[in-house]
């Protein structure tokens, strides 16, 4: 098959536009052209007035290998690279040794699929529930004030993408195509087959359950086990290789590989590896806030006339300012169509997120407005970075008056560094609910500084992005992990033989897509370790 991209056409053009663009580009009979398979829809909305959209295809041609030389040298033109997943080796029957995998999210999930699709029947271990009793505790956190520290938006089966947008792209470099995978095993538990071609794919807290439960039946079926409610107090190591772990419950596992797939809220399991001598270091995060306009504000300032078409959906916006303090402040996990939700796992604590369905028709559009720090602004070691994340988190939960309600502040008085009384014409979504105030002491005096000079600086970017009645909820300060698990090339912990720090939670991921990613590329040094296969049988 031949690839072709960058083929531009109107955004409201005929379905049989695209061969004949196919068919003018080649210079080829229309005869000539065989099956047309659309692999990425894109579109270009930087002359709103003239929208394209954007193809990348791959084709069946009769002679394709004249066409190939006729196409020397256009990049725009060449053979489909082979994106088919192959497994590093297998196991063979009866084969005892089996791994165990700490944590059921995307990581997890991935991890323990690809090594009961190797035949390695893994174990994993996941401290919070099933998706839909999880489910139920997280309710019960957004709609009676009533925290499950064990079962909540970061704890439990799908880990925290579960409660997200739901987004499935990233920018990683991914040479091996093991995105591909990820995408092609999400379509198989149920995910719309666009996922597998549309630029900038999601789908959506309430399709994402559905689908993580598929992949645990599937993982079970292949000789897996998938363990509910059972957090890891302690980890067994001998002469600087895992032997076992150590189950709240008292319960001893003994095991020599172990994928630690933990998120990044799993605190007392960090602090537990640290007291252990595993190796972490601490790593650069970002703190914030959740900004929410109508979503049909930014439909408008991104699409102009053509928001609202069936092809674009609702938008969404990426923006960055560099500020006169040194600070970087960027919009993060950007959720058109969408909610604010509650995501702490800790008592007392506020810690908030953005959550879409696959609809993306909610009335406000919401993302993190947040500011990039490093471990030079919370010295102390792998775990300041927590204890850092705690700190601002309690003081939300004080300036919200406890009880989970969360501080928020009108973006005008924001800036005006003015308390807020009274909502405008932006209903904040977050539950339990807000409570209006001032944020000036909910995060560092140079964040808040930095996001003060932001944005009026996005609004030249996006027009009514500073209005006054633009609603500012605090605080987010969960973008990512505070700290490093640090592994080698071989994927393995650089002071514990066994031990595969993986994800989220261990610094080498950041959302559903390189979380899985990094899955599938642990459980392969883990088979590779195991098997004694060279990664790429």
């Amino acid at each position: 098959m031949l690839r072709l991209t960058e083929l531009r056409l109107p955004l409201d053009h005929p379905p049989e536009a695209l061969s004949a663009a196919i068919v003018e580009r080649l210079g080829i009979a229309a005869g000539d052209l065989g099956e047309v398979t659309v692999f990425r829809r894109s579109y270009d909305a930087r002359k709103v007035a003239m929208m394209r959209m954007i193809y990348t295809v791959d084709i069946v041609v009769r002679d394709e290998a004249a066409l190939l030389r006729k196409f020397t040298g256009d990049r725009h033109v060449g053979p489909t690279p082979d994106t088919n997943y192959r497994f590093v080796g297998r196991a063979p029957e009866g084969f005892a040794n089996r791994p165990v995998v700490v944590g059921f999210g995307p990581c997890g999930i991935f991890a323990g699929l690809i090594l009961a699709q190797m035949g390695l029947r893994p174990i994993i271990l996941e401290r919070g529930k099933a998706v839909r009793e999880r489910t139920k505790d997280t309710w019960g956190l957004w709609r009676n004030n009533v925290l499950n520290p064990e079962s909540n938006v970061q704890f439990g089966e799908g880990g925290a993408g579960t409660f997200s947008d739901g987004k499935l792209y990233s920018q990683i470099k991914d040479p091996k195509h093991y995105g591909r995978k990820v995408l092609t095993e999400f379509v198989k538990a149920g995910a719309p087959e666009e996922i597998l071609y549309v630029a900038k794919p999601h789908i959506g807290t309430f399709r994402l359950v559905g689908m993580v439960e598929a992949m645990r039946h599937d993982i079970e079926a292949l000789g897996g086990e998938v363990r509910f409610q059972q957090r890891v107090a302690d980890v067994l190591i001998e002469d600087g290789h895992v032997r076992g772990l150590t189950l709240a419950s008292g319960e001893e596992i003994r095991c020599d590989h172990v994928v630690l797939a933990l998120g990044h809220s799993a605190r007392d399991t960090f602090g537990m590896l640290h007291a252990r001598g595993v190796f972490m270091e601490p790593k650069p995060f970002s703190i914030g806030f959740r900004i929410e306009h109508p979503q049909s504000l930014i439909d408008k300032a991104r699409f102009g006339p053509n928001a609202g078409h069936p092809l674009l959906g609702a938008a969404d916006y990426k923006l960055v300012h560099h500020a006169k303090n040194g600070r970087s402040v960027y919009s993060f996990c950007m959720c058109p169509g969408g909610t604010v939700v509650a995501a702490t796992s800790e008592p007392e604590r506020v810690v908030t997120n953005g959550m879409s369905q696959y609809s993306r028709n909610e009335r406000n559009a919401n993302a993190g407005i947040v500011v990039g720090i490093t471990p030079a602004d919370y010295p102390g070691g792998p775990l300041a970075g927590v204890e850092f994340q705690r700190r601002w988190e309690s003081r939300a939960f004080e300036l919200g008056g406890g009880n989970y309600v969360a501080p928020a502040q009108l973006v005008g008085d924001f800036i005006a560094g003015q308390p807020s009384a009274v909502l405008g014409s932006v209903e904040p979504s977050y539950k339990p609910g807000v409570k209006l105030g001032d944020l000036a002491t909910s995060l560092p005096d140079y964040a808040i500084a930095a996001v003060r000079e932001a944005l009026p600086a996005f609004e030249r970017q996006i027009k009514g992005f500073s209005m006054r009645d633009a609603v500012l909820t605090g605080v987010e300060t969960r973008t990512s992990s505070p700290l490093r698990i640090t592994r080698g090339a071989d994927c393995q912990s650089l002071n514990v033989k066994g031990l595969y720090p993986a994800g989220e939670g261990a610094g080498y991921a950041g959302g559903i897509l390189s979380a899985g990613v990094d899955g599938i590329r642990v459980a392969e040094a883990l088979a590779t370790a195991l098997l004694g296969a060279p990664v790429g049988v």
